[in-house]
């Protein structure tokens, strides 16, 4: 699996350990120590996706990561040194589609590369069959440009925020709980935690949408269930 990663972790011991792990799948990787010299390749450089400390010198992780969500939607994996859910509830809602806290086993993050890349490739394959596209009330989403338009204007969404989108669209007027989203996106086994990773994706989607919480006109909490779309 060859891609390009961005590497961002200004602990040289933990930074080359990584690097070297990611060079022997067969990553290219661009490394960088400080958040001054990321963002310079961010805005210079195109990425299959990026590993980003959030505590960094010059720019932190989540500052880069804003920068990245602006004109990039490959996958960001955090990593902290912090075991704080609010760390982990922030870089979410910034956009952020993992995150590893420290210590960590190389081959665990090597391991959490390659199933972001997975997925996110899986989402965005070309595909020979007709194009597919899910609409309800102005809204308009083309599952094969991966194009979401609001009222003939485009919302720029992260892969996570658009899987869970076309879940929603795709079973328009079922109510879906949060374990159902989580393992269905994300793969991976749903906690009780996951909940709150739900809950910060939603948000996010609802601020994009222009989608008031008291009365929303797209998606609808229902409480005790889950979300849905009518």
């Amino acid at each position: 699996m060859s891609a390009k990663v961005l590497l961002v972790e200004d602990e040289l011991e933990i930074a080359n350990l990584v690097e070297l792990y990611l060079k022997n799948e067969g990553f290219i990787v661009e490394k960088c120590s400080n958040g001054l010299d990321a963002k310079e390749k961010i805005e210079s450089e195109s990425f299959g996706i990026a590993l980003l400390d959030i505590m960094l010198p010059g720019l932190d992780g989540l500052q880069l990561l804003s920068l990245i969500r602006e004109k990039d939607n490959y996958p960001v994996i955090m990593l902290t040194a912090k075991d704080d859910e609010i760390d982990k509830i922030t870089g979410l809602s910034f956009g952020a589609d993992d995150y590893i806290t420290k210590p960590f086993k190389p081959l665990e993050v090597v391991a959490r590369v390659k199933a972001q890349l997975r997925r996110f490739n899986q989402y965005n394959k070309n595909k020979e069959s007709e194009t597919l596209i899910l609409a309800t009330k102005g809204l308009e989403m083309n599952i094969e440009k991966r194009l979401v338009m609001l009222n003939e204007e485009i919302i720029e969404l992260t892969p996570k925020e658009f899987s869970i989108l076309q879940l929603l669209l795709e079973n328009k007027g079922i109510a879906l709980d949060s374990e159902a989203i989580f393992e269905s996106v994300w793969g991976e086994k749903y906690y009780t935690a996951s909940n709150n990773t739900i809950m910060v994706h939603i948000r996010h989607l609802r601020e994009k949408m222009s989608d008031a919480v008291e009365k929303p006109k797209y998606i609808k909490t229902v409480w005790g269930v889950g979300y849905k779309i009518d």
